[in-house]
């Protein structure tokens, strides 16, 4: 059995964006979405149809979560029934109200992660020192980005549908190269800065098998080379956009490593990751009528010190 390298040697000739916008950057390449391409990607509007991305959180059917995580568990504190006994809030006039609460992994939904989410070798992004997400990420956690907010010209990149499939397989995968052929079928062109959209329709597998879902899991997505990193580099890719869990390839095929380019692509150029998407809407929409740009716009929470928050992102046709 081939020994699988240390993420330090993987990547050790890997490009780094550190220190590109000064030594106390929290969003990365997200610096690429300046005003210009804000109005880039309004310029995509024609019909002015609103699709959102995030997937339901406690949807009947499950949340699709990263293993080991837990679904978010929604709790009711207050509704009607709680005026049938005594001790209920009473309020001028007679007013009643529901009020619930929910005991959540920040990263258990459609969500960002924050630039300082993964790391190797003693550092996160722009080489912050990783003892610096003790007790609390202090740099490049998910709040500079929710302060900033990401909007741009967004494309989506159908991969289930350019593969001629219902969803793709488990530990499937494709290359920067297969994203450039799946977007000339489309009819359109990847273009510098654009916001990357990708759609696997992978989570299907899980409502349609449930627990079995989770059995040799490997999810399908990006696979790593130096090539493809030096694309996403060259092309400035702020932002990629998936409805996996993870983004990439769960365990590379070609290395054996787990999520290499969460590595090579947020911890070394400041690619910001959002994961977990709903597509499917806009996917038929976009096959529809044949349009796959859109502006892209989304906020994750404000919340201190976080590794990685929810989101309901924006597609606007």
């Amino acid at each position: 059995m081939t020994e699988v390298p240390n993420m330090e040697e993987l990547l050790k000739d890997s490009p780094k964006n550190w220190g590109k916008w000064g030594p106390d950057d929290e969003i990365g390449a997200l610096n690429y979405l300046s005003a210009a391409e804000v109005l880039r990607g309004v310029s995509q509007i024609r019909s002015g149809e609103v699709f959102t991305l995030q997937r339901l959180i406690g949807d009947p059917k499950g949340d699709p979560v990263w293993p080991g995580r837990t679904p978010a568990e929604k709790t009711m504190i207050l509704d009607e029934s709680s005026w049938d006994v005594e001790g209920a809030p009473q309020f001028p006039g007679g007013l009643h109200y529901a009020d619930d609460k929910i005991n959540a992994f920040l990263q258990g939904s459609t969500q960002y992660d924050a630039l300082g989410h993964v790391w190797y070798g003693g550092q996160l992004w722009n080489g912050y020192d990783a003892r610096t997400t003790v007790g609390g990420l202090e740099k490049a956690s998910v709040a500079p980005i929710a302060e900033r907010g990401v909007v741009g010209r967004g494309i989506l990149l159908d991969m289930a549908r350019f593969r001629h499939k219902d969803n793709l397989d488990k530990a499937e995968v494709f290359t920067h190269e297969d994203l450039m052929a799946c977007a000339k079928s489309q009819g359109v062109e990847i273009e510098k800065r654009d916001i990357l959209v990708i759609r696997t329709n992978f989570l299907k597998l899980f409502f349609d098998q449930g627990a079995a879902f989770y059995e040799g899991f490997c999810e399908p997505g990006l696979v790593y080379s130096p090539e493809l990193v030096r694309w996403f580099q060259e092309m400035e890719i702020p932002n990629l956009v998936t409805d996996t869990i993870a983004n990439e390839v769960t365990f590379d095929p070609n290395n054996g490593t787990a999520l290499p380019l969460h590595c090579a692509l947020m911890r070394n150029l400041g690619v910001t990751l959002t994961e977990i998407c709903d597509l499917e809407k806009l996917a038929a929409d976009c096959a529809a009528d044949g349009q796959y740009t859109f502006l892209y716009a989304a906020a994750p929470l404000k919340v201190s010190k976080a590794s990685g928050s929810p989101v309901n992102p924006l597609a606007i046709k």
